[in-house]
Order: C-alpha cells, then sequence, then structure tokens
C-alpha cells in the first residue's frame, strides 16, 4: 500500500539528509549566510518520523498525511523547514486518492503538482533558484514523463532524481548570490538528497547517496552539481537587513483570526515571512529586528508557544569561520591566533588583524576550556597565541594552553576585546610565538579600557555612592567610576574621567548591539565637541550588555 511505503521510506529518506546536513548547512548563503538550511530541515525530518512512526500498522494514506502535515507545522525550523513543511503537506496530500497498491506515474505527478501548489501558496515572495525551482522542475518533468504510456513508476521515480539535481545545478545561473559564492542553493540540494534517498529506499537500494548514476551526458547529474559548487567565505552580512529569525507556534483565539492581516504586519517588521496552518493552529516565521514585537502583536490575537530566536549575525559568522577552518586544514602555518570576542562586529576586526580563529564568549557566556583548546587546535599551526579578552576567562585559556599536545600555545592575557586589537597590531611574522606575545603584552599595558552598561541590582561606585538597578554605569579598568541615567552622558563622562587622569590620543570605540547608528553618531558628535584633540576610531562591535566600550591610548 502507499501509506505502508511512505511509511517505510520516509526516516530513511530523513535520515540521509540529517547526514548531509553540514554539507548542506555550508551551502547556505541565501537569504542569508546564517549555515542552518541542513539542520533546519534535518529537525523538520524528524518530527515529521516520529509522528509517522507513532501510527497504527492499520493506517491508511490519510492517517499518514495527517501526521506528515501535523509533524512538518509542529517541528517546522527555519525558513527552509517551514517551506519544506508545506512541500511534504502538499505532496502527501496529494497522495491521499491513489487507489491501487502503488502509486501510478500520473499519480506521482498529481502530487506533485499539489506540492507545488500548497508550497508556491505559502510563500508571498517567491524567488527563482531556492527549492521552490528543484521542486516545480521536478513536478514539470514529472507531468511530462507521465504522459509516457510505458513508463513505469519506477522509471519515473529514478528520472525525477536525475532532474533534481540538474536543477540544483541549475540554480546560480537563477540566483546571482550564488554564483558570487560558487555554490548551489542550500534547500535545493537538501531537497534533492531526500528524494533521491526515498526513491532509492523505494526501489530497494539503501540510502546510499553516492552511486545514483543519471543518463544525462557523459557524468552523472551529482557531477553537475559538484562541477559548479567551490564554496566561498562570506563576510557580506552587515548588507542583511534584519538580524533574528524568530519563529513560533501560534493558536487563535478566534475563528476570524485574519491571515492576510497577519502577514503584512510581518511584512512591516521585516522579511522571509511565513504564516502556515489553518485556523486556529499556525507556524509563523519572519526574519526581524523586533522579535519582541512580533511576539506581543501576535499575543494581543491568541497564544504562542514554542519561541524560536535565532541571530544570524551569529549564526553566518560561525558558518564563515567553520568554512575559513575548512579551508585551512589543509595550510599548516608556524604561527597561529586564537581570540575571544562577544559581538560579530567585535569578531571581524579580530579576523581582519590577521586572527585565525573567533571564539564566542565575553562577560555573561564565558568559553569553557575545552571550547578554547578546540579551537587552538582548528588553527593548525606550530605554535598559537590564545588572547582571551576577559578576565574571566584567562584560567580557562591557560588550562587550555597546557592541555594541548598538537602544539605550543601561548596567554596573552588580554582583559577586553580592544586590548586584543591593540596586541594583534605589534604582531611581527618573522618572530616565534613567544617573542610576539612579550610584545603583545608589553603593547597591552598602553590601553585603558572603558565600559558603558546598565546595572542589574544595587551597588555602589568606586566612591561608595550607591547604585540602583537600571542606573548606566560608566566602568573603568574594572572599576565603577561613573554613575548616570543615560548612555551617552555617561559614557561622555567617563572619557573626560580618563582624559583628566592621563591624556591619551585615540579613541576606539564600538557599539554594542543595544546602541542605534543613529545614537552612535549622535554620541561621537558629542564626543568630538567635549574632546576636539582626541582622534575617535569608530566600529560597531555588536557585543551584548555593553552598548559601548571603548579604549584610549
Amino acid at each position: 500500500m502507499i501509506s505502508t511505503d511512505i511509511r517505510a521510506c520516509f526516516p530513511v529518506a530523513a535520515r540521509a539528509l540529517q547526514d548531509k546536513a553540514e554539507e548542506i548547512n555550508k551551502l547556505n548563503v541565501f537569504p542569508v549566510p546564517d549555515g542552518d538550511t541542513g539542520t533546519n530541515m534535518s529537525l523538520t525530518l524528524a518530527t515529521v518520523v516520529h509522528e509517522v512512526e507513532s501510527l497504527a500498522d492499520s493506517a491508511s494514506m490519510e492517517d499518514v498525511a495527517q501526521a506528515i502535515t501535523h509533524g512538518s507545522l509542529m517541528g517546522a525550523r527555519g525558513n527552509s523547514g517551514v517551506i519544506t513543511s508545506q512541500i511534504l503537506r502538499g505532496v502527501a496530500e496529494g497522495l491521499v486518492p491513489v487507489k491501487g497498491e502503488h502509486a501510478t506515474p500520473a499519480e506521482i505527478a498529481a502530487a506533485l503538482r499539489n506540492g507545488v501548489t500548497v508550497a508556491f501558496k505559502a510563500v508571498r515572495k517567491p524567488v527563482e533558484g531556492t527549492i521552490l525551482t528543484v521542486l516545480r522542475d521536478v513536478s514539470n518533468a514529472a507531468d511530462q514523463l507521465a504522459r509516457n504510456r510505458d513508463m513505469t513508476a519506477d522509471d519515473m521515480l529514478d528520472q525525477l532524481v536525475v532532474e533534481a539535481y540538474e536543477s540544483v545545478a541549475r540554480t546560480p545561473d537563477l540566483l546571482p548570490v550564488l554564483k558570487e559564492n560558487g555554490v548551489v542553493d542550500s534547500g535545493a540540494f537538501g531537497l534533492a538528497t531526500f528524494i533521491e534517498a526515498f526513491v532509492n529506499a523505494y526501489r530497494g537500494r539503501g540510502e546510499v547517496l553516492t552511486d545514483f548514476q543519471t543518463t544525462v551526458g557523459a557524468g552523472s547529474a551529482k557531477d553537475h552539481v559538484a562541477n559548479v559548487v567551490d564554496i566561498e567565505i562570506n563576510d557580506d552580512w552587515e548588507g542583511s537587513e534584519f538580524r533574528y529569525c524568530t519563529e513560533f507556534l501560534f493558536h487563535a483565539d478566534s475563528p476570524l483570526f485574519d491571515e492576510e492581516a497577519c502577514l503584512r504586519y510581518f511584512s512591516s517588521m521585516g522579511d522571509c515571512e511565513l504564516l502556515v496552518g489553518s485556523n486556529p493552529d499556525f507556524k509563523c516565521h519572519v526574519h526581524t529586528n523586533r522579535p519582541d514585537r512580533v511576539i506581543r502583536h501576535m499575543l494581543h490575537r491568541g497564544q504562542v508557544f514554542n519561541v524560536f530566536v535565532h541571530n544570524m549575525d551569529l549564526e553566518a559568522q560561525e558558518r564563515t569561520e567553520g568554512i575559513r577552518a575548512d579551508k585551512s586544514d589543509a595550510e599548516h602555518k608556524a604561527l597561529g591566533f586564537v581570540a575571544v570576542a562577544a559581538g560579530s562586529g567585535e569578531a571581524e576586526i579580530l579576523s581582519s588583524l590577521g586572527v585565525d580563529v573567533v571564539v564566542q564568549g565575553g562577560q555573561t557566556m564565558n568559553p569553557s576550556t575545552a571550547d578554547i583548546l578546540q579551537a587552538v587546535e582548528s588553527c593548525n599551526a606550530d605554535e598559537v597565541i590564545i588572547l582571551p579578552d576577559n578576565g574571566n576567562i584567562r584560567m580557562a585559556a591557560e588550562a587550555a594552553a597546557s592541555a594541548c599536545e598538537s602544539c605550543t600555545a601561548y596567554v596573552v592575557p588580554t582583559r577586553s576585546v580592544l586590548q586584543a586589537f591593540a596586541a594583534m597590531i605589534v604582531v611581527d611574522s618573522e618572530l616565534g610565538a613567544k617573542e610576539n606575545a612579550e610584545a603583545m603584552a608589553e603593547a597591552v599595558q598602553d590601553v585603558r579600557d572603558g565600559e558603558v552598561t546598565t546595572a542589574v541590582r544595587d551597588s555602589q561606585a568606586a566612591d561608595g555612592s550607591p547604585i540602583h538597578a537600571g542606573d548606566v554605569m560608566g566602568i573603568q579598568d574594572g572599576k565603577i567610576s561613573v554613575v548616570g541615567s543615560d548612555v551617552r552622558t555617561v559614557a561622555i563622562d567617563l572619557i573626560n574621567l580618563m582624559q583628566d587622569e592621563e591624556e591619551g590620543d585615540t579613541l576606539t570605540i564600538l557599539a554594542g548591539s543595544d546602541l542605534s547608528d543613529e545614537d552612535f553618531e549622535e554620541l561621537q558628535d558629542a564626543i568630538a565637541e567635549a574632546q576636539p584633540d582626541l582622534e575617535i576610531d569608530a566600529h560597531r562591535g555588536e557585543q551584548p550588555l555593553y552598548p559601548v566600550i571603548f579604549s584610549i591610548e
């Protein structure tokens, strides 16, 4: 029975895609290079597998379709996962009318057409060169093949796998960002992987994904894909307007819930907006800079649960670093550098200064010894210098240096990322790690740090004056020296205080993730007016919790 075939083949195909998830992640550059497409598609399929395997042995195709629809809706993760859920729903519902033991070519074509209808309806602005393009191409191929009276279902499925990969190979010609980065579309490749594994399982060939041969040209369909894939490092995140991938399940309070109005609101708050399901249960997805407002808006209209908010900025950085590490595996070097950073802007600056691996971490998210050790070993260098960039991380860095067996590691005890900047500037590639570490430690001594943040509990300043939760604090070399009510005033007062104590020539200042570009520019203008002789070097650091950090040299 068709229901039995689906239940037997689906877990095999899902497992095959899970095995390819990391490879799919590295292809991910559209709509943003956050490197999570494979993971999201795999998580979505895993939920479906659980639902399908929970069915009774006597379950009908209608029961299977309902399980696939419900499971994929509940488990859909990310833009790719939500779209995948609608493809699965459409195809599964399209197979419900099948009456025979197995689907005929015409019935397979009809199911794929339904998948196209449902999936394209869910996406407000379909883009060519993506997973939707491959789905449509496969459906069109099925329609043509079904017209051949001699075509068997088995032969048709084999040829649809060929078309899936050939369509994937064409995606860079349809979507310029793919060609610029030397990749095919990640979601499209994920769909082709799933289709192939499903067909192989159905045809009794197991889930091996390396032996499928095409009848097209001299090579295989996957060879055509491989020929257009040369993954490039993508550092273009700052060109993307929205940072947070926001997704959640929603249960409407009213049968009159307005789906179109909801989508218009999502569109006003960001892009990649999706609302799938049927009243009262929906899956919501949008890329936005204000997930709090999106969730609050929906709370006035029903119940929100299973909320996931992903920082695509950090995910894009992780993808870039992963690809960079892969590309450098074969490039053994004499000297490598590891540094810790809390924000994406900080990480970009460190990379531009020559840091090989940036470990995510900071005041409230200290990386472990294992995290730092892994970063040191991934440098693939004879000697490595570690910059902890925070007093709380120094011990973990020193423990990692002691535990490292693949190379010799040294720690330069930087207290902030700004000290790391100064340390990297004096690196001499002609010297070894020990000599460079000594020079870097000396350079750090000339850097005086300042930070501006908000108090989370009552305390007191260095002079004994009281601090209340919510006060803005100016911290100098670890001591609370200024307290006020707004970031700009406290930052300027702290800079003035530090200049009065010891006059410097250059101010390097980083804006945190909570400080807008407009406020950052106004702060720079105010500093220039207060300290006209101080040269200002301003960047976006995107560090959390600290809207302003700076150093004076």
